[in-house]
This record gives structure tokens, C-alpha cells and sequence, in this order.
């Protein structure tokens, strides 16, 4: 016997009643932080892994109140002597690959301060000079046009922050889409860029569930680090939010969790989040060692 037409319909709909059935768990990448190690290999090798969907490279880590900005790739160039433009045809060949190449601002040490909304918006102009699409005659990356600006403020004034975001985010009027990133603790609201993230202005916030105890993973307890999660994702306004994690014990303090822990026991949960991003790695050179990446790259 023959199918009826009914047959039919009914046998197209079953994989589509499926995927409603199955339920929302959303699929997510892994960012990196690139430049604070000369022994992690150069940038076009970590985006030839094809685990990475965004790299922040790392840091400006002097700018505002009138200083003269400085960038610090600790072992792979020196900007002073311009040796770090050879890193303009690897920014393009990661952005080839489709993932997402932003600089990132401030860090653990160094000088940086916005002393007011004028100072802000004189960074924002520095920054699109000189790192995304306007023009400058010193491009210390050279002519690549960066994916955006990440923000890693961990000192000086918590000020301002939201006045250089709008600015950033402005110059997407001029044909680029300008990405803003975030890189805030995981303990609400975040000290330095609380305000700054309540804009909504920010497409990618990798929170640092790491250093803080109050809010990440410790002694076999993933309960902290949830709750926060669930605060994070209900809360904060944000295009996606990242799990923040050490790629290896030894590049945090604290909050390091066993690749297994994370795959069982968290992301499952997390990736329930219709905000959830994937999973922000601290550092490129602690994934070289440690093959995190690897390890979870199956279930992120």
C-alpha cells in the first residue's frame, strides 16, 4: 500500500516537532585573550586551531588624561619600534576565518583613567584612529581594521566608562560594525564597568568568574557560580554573556575548573540562557599549556 499525502505531512513535521521538543540549548564559542606571552605563538597559529571565535588582543594598557596611549604585547613586538605591524596580515587572516578580532583596553597593570566626557571621547577618536576604521600615520598594528574594542577595567577611576562606549559605538554609523566587549567580575554590579554595561551597548561580556569567591566554582560546588550566571543573564543588559574561566590552574588564583566539572555539571546548565555566549578563556598561553580548549570544545 501506498503512502497517503497525510503520511506525508505528518513525516515532515516529526523532526520539526523534535527540535521543539528538545529544548533550548544554544550553541556558543570560545574567546581567548592573545599578547601577554611571547611563548603562546603568534596570532595566525591560535586562530588556525579553529577552536577560537573571537581573540582579544592584549593590552592598551595606558591611555586617558592626557597621556600618551601605550600598548603592551609583553614578548611578541615592541610598538615603540613598530615591529608590531607584522601582526596586521594575521589580524586578516583570523578575520577570514569569521572570528572576531578586538583590542583590549586596561588590564592588571598599567596607567589608564578617564579624567572626564571630553577625556572619554578623546580616547574614542584615539581608538578609531588609530586600531578600528578612521586613519592615523601611527598604526601600531598596521592598516588591519580591528572587529572593536574590548574593555578590561581593572583600576584607576570607575568613571566615564559608559561616555566612551556611546563614542565607540557611534562610529558604527560610518560603515564598520563597531564591537564592544567587556570583561567585568562576576560579583553585580561590576565596580568599573557597571554603568558602562547598563548602556546595552555591549555585543560580547566575558565576566570573570575567577579571583572571586563569592561567585565561581570551589570546593566541588557549582552553586555560587550558577547563581551569579542566572544573576548575569536575567539583569544585565548584553548581546551574549561568556563564562570567564583560567585555561589552566595556574593562570588564576582561584576559579580554575576541571574540564570535566564544566561539561557536565555546568555548561549543560548554563547554555539554557538564551544570552549565553560560550566561554572566555584567560589566556591564550595557558590553553597552549594546558589544552583546555581541547578538552571542552565538544560541549561549549
Amino acid at each position: 500500500m501506498g503512502k497517503s499525502k497525510n503520511s506525508d505531512v505528518f513525516s515532515l513535521l516529526l523532526p520539526l516537532l523534535f527540535f521543539t521538543l528538545v529544548g533550548t540549548s544554544h550553541a556558543g564559542g570560545i574567546a581567548i585573550y592573545w599578547g601577554q606571552n611571547g611563548n603562546e605563538g603568534t596570532l595566525s597559529e591560535a586562530c588556525a586551531t579553529g577552536r577560537y571565535t573571537h581573540v582579544n588582543i592584549a593590552f592598551l594598557n595606558k591611555f586617558g588624561n592626557g597621556q600618551t596611549p601605550e600598548m603592551n604585547l609583553a614578548g611578541h613586538c615592541n610598538p615603540a619600534t613598530n615591529s608590531c605591524t607584522k601582526f596586521s596580515a594575521e589580524i586578516k587572516d583570523c578575520q577570514s576565518k569569521n572570528i572576531k578580532v578586538l583590542l583590549s583596553i586596561g588590564g592588571g597593570i598599567g596607567s589608564y583613567t578617564l579624567a572626564s566626557v571630553e577625556d572619554a571621547r578623546n580616547v574614542s577618536t584615539f581608538l578609531w584612529n588609530t586600531f578600528l576604521g578612521g586613519k592615523s600615520s601611527t598604526r601600531p598594528l598596521g592598516d588591519a581594521v580591528l572587529d572593536g574594542i574590548d574593555f578590561d577595567i581593572e583600576q584607576g577611576s570607575t568613571e566615564n566608562y559608559e561616555h566612551l562606549a556611546r563614542f565607540l559605538k557611534a562610529y558604527s554609523s560610518k560603515g564598520k560594525r563597531v564591537y564592544l566587549g567587556a570583561a567585568p567580575q562576576c560579583p553585580i554590579p561590576d565596580r568599573f564597568l557597571g554603568t558602562a554595561l547598563d548602556t546595552g551597548l555591549f555585543d560580547f561580556v566575558w565576566v570573570q568568574f575567577y579571583n572571586n569567591p563569592p561567585c565561581q566554582y570551589a570546593d566541588g560546588s557549582v552553586t555560587n557560580l550558577l547563581n551569579s550566571w542566572n544573576r548575569w543573564t536575567s539583569t544585565v543588559p548584553a548581546g551574549k554573556i561568556f563564562l570567564g574561566l583560567p585555561a589552566a590552574p595556574a593562570a588564576a588564583g582561584s576559579g580554575f575548573i576541571p574540564a570535566d566539572v564544566l561539561t557536565s555539571q555546568i555548561l549543560p546548565v548554563i547554555k539554557e540562557s538564551p544570552k549565553y555566549g560560550g566561554v572566555m578563556l584567560w589566556s591564550r598561553f595557558f590553553d597552549v599549556q594546558n589544552g583546555y580548549s581541547t578538552s571542552i570544545i565538544g560541549s561549549v
